[in-house]
């Protein structure tokens, strides 16, 4: 009879614990469940800060290059003047038949192409540059070589291209309107070039 009570305290007792066990086992998988969707939420964030810093890059490297090319070229730098090069506009993907040959023209040509990613080639699309990547090039100041002014030419140079994380709208009016209805997703990189006068009174 002893050994009856014993062995029915026993197995009741086991029985609990089989089903705290199962409860734990079920908690911890649970927490893992949250940290392996916390998980995939970084992951997610960081592939597109990841992108977003590549994009930036790009960007920069195209507005230096264009930059570089103005002020090589300053007997032609009212040429370069553009409202919006790259995604979208008529530039040739062939610069050698740019109407009229001018190293201003040229310039312009190739820069259109590079904003439009032709520098590396995926399936016959162009993927070496950032999404919808327009470039403008506007006149800030003229120039004047009248007695006493002296202003040499001032130009802003800007890359606009499509982000991916909504922020606040860029000043810079370069590609305004073309990245969605508030402009939240337009980024833009731009800067100054100062052509100096070689005579002035």
């Amino acid at each position: 009879m002893l050994s009856q009570r014993r062995n029915v305290r026993f197995a009741v007792r086991t029985s609990a614990q089989r089903g705290a066990a199962l409860l734990e086992v079920m908690v911890a998988i649970l927490i893992t469940s949250f940290g392996l969707l916390a998980l995939a939420g970084l992951q997610t964030k960081m592939s597109a800060a990841t992108m977003e810093a590549f994009q930036r890059a790009q960007a920069l490297t195209l507005l230096e290059d264009m930059t570089q090319r103005v002020q090589a070229n300053q007997n032609q730098h009212a040429s370069y003047i553009a409202a919006s090069l790259g995604t979208g506009d008529a530039q040739p993907a062939d610069c050698t038949t740019v109407g009229a040959p001018t190293r201003a023209n040229i310039d312009r040509c190739e820069w259109s192409n590079a904003l439009k990613g032709a520098a590396e080639t995926s399936a016959a699309a162009n993927v070496g540059a950032m999404l919808g990547a327009r470039g403008c090039i506007e006149q800030l100041q003229a120039p004047s070589v009248a007695a006493g002014a002296c202003l040499p030419a001032t130009y802003r140079i800007s890359v606009a291209w499509q982000g991916l994380n909504a922020t606040v709208a860029p000043a810079v009016s370069c590609g305004a309107n073309l990245y969605g209805a508030d402009d939240s997703l337009r980024k833009v990189v731009s800067s100054r070039v100062i052509v100096p006068l070689l005579t002035c009174s």
